[in-house]
């Protein structure tokens, strides 16, 4: 689904998408009431959301379609790289964050990415969140139930690494650490990468060390 109050940014949105054969647009909305009604109707495997728009915006529609239908991945598309944006897009329960001016080469390679939950975040992103979560939140580091292995990756996650740096860096195989990552977030009780990561810094598991 694409959600945009402007006509011509849909219209972009669509000229990107369907160049893929892999994705299908099933509906599209002007506005977030509208994006939840038609996430009730259709049921789109992933959103593709803009932030800013009249009577509810992005990141609210985004938290009542991730509350009604938590297996829908949603990626917010906006012109800011604002990290109060993306902060606030993660807390609501976003898998990712595109820029509208990325080539569209870049947005398929995302979109397939979060899609298998294995979109990276960029060791910028990464560190900027970072900052951000320390100054918002003093928290006691708890002791973490992982493996020293699974630290080890979830630090790479953390820096925004992708499975196949993962994989170069430990000296192990890409299945192997596709194999770890989904016992860590079993473990942890967790669906996606993102939300990994928030977690690790929610838990204060990073605090200084990237």
């Amino acid at each position: 689904m694409l959600v945009d109050d402007h006509k011509h940014a849909r219209q972009a949105m669509q000229g990107i998408i369907q160049v893929d054969p892999k994705f299908e647009i099933v509906c599209e909305a002007s506005n977030g009431e509208e994006a939840v009604a038609l996430a009730e109707t259709w049921m789109p495997d992933l959103i593709l959301m803009d932030i800013n728009m009249p009577k509810l915006g992005g990141l609210e529609a985004t938290k009542l379609i991730k509350e009604k239908f938590p297996y829908v991945k949603i990626v917010m598309v906006t012109v800011s790289d604002g990290i109060t944006d993306l902060f606030e897009a993660i807390k609501k329960g976003a898998q990712g964050y595109l820029l509208k001016n990325l080539n569209p080469a870049s947005w398929h390679e995302y979109l397939h990415a979060v899609v298998i939950d294995e979109a990276p975040m960029s060791r910028e992103v990464a560190l900027r969140l970072l900052k951000e979560f320390s100054t918002i939140k003093d928290t006691i580091p708890e002791k973490s139930p992982l493996t020293g292995r699974e630290k080890e990756i979830l630090e790479y996650v953390a820096r925004g690494s992708s499975n196949r740096d993962i994989s170069v860096s430990l000296g192990i195989s890409e299945h192997t650490v596709k194999n770890h990552l989904k016992n860590i977030l079993h473990k942890l009780h967790l669906d996606n990468r993102v939300q990994l990561m928030r977690y690790a810094y929610d838990k204060g598991w990073f605090k200084g060390r990237l």
